[in-house]
């Protein structure tokens, strides 16, 4: 983000909240912020937004939902401007863990309805992965009550959000050592309208066959039963990495649902 969006972003706010102070925030977000990569930047800005945002986590998140543009309706060339909200996910993931930031409260609750808003205008698959790590049942349990949000990209942050090895993102130790607890969500979600959450499906059952290939390809074959020519392409794109490198039950896999 640069002094333009951050000046944005400051407008945005004290629109809806009389008593934040634009200029402290525009001073602490731009202060030493020019030698910063991307993702340091939006940790820095998140920064700036705790010191200058309500002090209690559960406020300060309503303030922030509160600013927040129309869903995005579309899946595909979001483009970049949807990084606005980087510096916001990464105020959830910093401070949506700790009832310090939240009077003594549980801010669990406050964190996750933030998180469903911002990833249905960004994406929540990086700033969802601390509570995966830190909180992971909970967490896991959220995610699969929003399977059936009609939403994709809800529901895409149910496999993305969980893929042990996302890139760019935090590797969760307890999925790559079991992947089992997130197949229930792989299973919900295969033949899903979206191709956007079908892709991420793919990608999750690929990760999989990085650490556990067993268990990625006894999942493909049973879905192979019956699948569409949706669900073919699934089981293809999940297993083309291990078939490329010459394994022949990912190969088989990927004939028997139409490819080559």
């Amino acid at each position: 983000m640069d002094s333009e969006a951050i000046d944005c972003l400051a407008h945005n706010i004290a629109l809806v909240h009389s008593g934040f102070d634009s200029s402290a925030f525009k001073e602490l977000a731009l202060n030493n912020i020019a030698p910063l990569g991307f993702m340091d930047r939006s940790a820095h800005i998140a920064t700036a937004l705790k010191a200058t945002l309500p002090v209690k986590f559960s406020d300060a998140t309503e303030v922030l939902i509160s600013t927040l543009t129309l869903p995005n309706l579309h899946t595909e060339r979001l483009g970049l401007s949807v990084f606005f909200y980087l510096p916001h996910t990464r105020f959830v993931a910093e401070y949506g863990r700790d009832a310090l930031h939240n009077a003594g409260e549980d801010p669990f609750d406050a964190a996750m309805l933030a998180q469903y808003e911002l990833t249905r205008r960004f994406t929540a698959e990086f700033s969802i992965r601390p509570f995966l790590i830190h909180d992971f049942d909970r967490t896991l349990k959220q995610l699969t009550q929003w399977l059936d949000d009609p939403d994709p990209h809800v529901r895409r942050l149910c496999s993305e959000g969980t893929r042990a090895r996302l890139p760019w993102g935090a590797r969760i130790p307890q999925l790559i050592k079991d992947p089992t607890p997130t197949l229930s969500i792989l299973d919900a979600l295969k033949s899903d309208p979206s191709l956007y959450v079908r892709r991420s499906v793919a990608n999750h059952v690929g990760d999989i066959a990085k650490d556990h290939p067993e268990i990625a390809f006894d999942l493909c074959d049973r879905w192979l039963s019956n699948a569409d020519k949706e669900l073919k392409w699934v089981i293809r794109h999940a297993v083309r990495h291990p078939a490329k490198q010459g394994n022949a039950t990912a190969i088989a896999l990927r004939k028997a649902a139409g490819g080559r």
